[in-house]
């Protein structure tokens, strides 16, 4: 196989294990399975990737790099904070809904009996979204004179936690229940009690 054909012969192996997240929901994938989904043998997935760990690491990275390349773009095209949280929860959420294998992988329950080592990666991942989602937060006063309505460490971590629910029932509901159901009018409450306004002076 050419070096050209390897790239792709590995992104037919992704796209295969996110489809099989998706339609076999609540089953344990095998390497067998994978490998007859994509149409090689076994010896031929070992080739590219060395485990199913390093599969599903494959996944986590294609949704890191996903999310944070938009992340940079929202950073740079919308100024005011709150609408900047909003925009970030909305493309998880959307991200989430459009590739629901992936959701899986987020919600961690796919990962279950795999190595310890996934699910910290997704730990982290979640983490590093909270930590942008407080950094915007806590730049607010700055930028604009506006303060969080409770402490922004507390203030991020309540809106991961919106968007991480609503990924887990997802998941949970065979795919039904639709992280942006709702999500309109339940980011409005959640936008008008964010920031407030530093008093000035007298």
């Amino acid at each position: 196989m050419s070096d050209d054909q390897k790239p792709r012969r590995r992104e037919q192996i992704l796209q295969a294990l996110a489809l099989m997240l998706e339609e076999d929901s609540g089953k344990r994938i095998t390497t067998a399975a994978l490998a007859r989904q994509v149409g090689v043998s076994e010896a031929a997935l070992y080739r590219h990737f060395p485990s199913k760990a390093r599969m599903f690491e494959g996944l986590i990275d294609f949704i890191e790099e996903s999310i944070f390349a938009r992340i940079t773009r929202i950073l740079e095209d919308v100024p005011e904070a709150t609408a900047r949280c909003g925009t970030i929860l909305a493309l998880l959420l959307g991200f989430a809904e459009k590739n629901p294998g992936l959701a899986r992988v987020m919600g961690g329950d796919v990962l279950t009996g795999e190595t310890a080592r996934l699910r910290q990666r997704v730990h982290q991942l979640f983490e590093r979204l909270e930590m942008q989602l407080k950094q915007i937060i806590r730049e607010a006063e700055l930028r604009e004179g506006r303060r969080p309505s409770i402490p922004a460490s507390a203030a991020a971590n309540l809106l991961i936690t919106q968007a991480e629910g609503r990924i887990s029932q997802y998941v949970r509901s065979d795919f039904k229940r639709l992280p942006t159901e709702h999500w309109e009018d339940q980011w409005a409450f959640l936008a008008s009690q964010l920031l407030r306004e530093v008093p000035q002076p007298a």
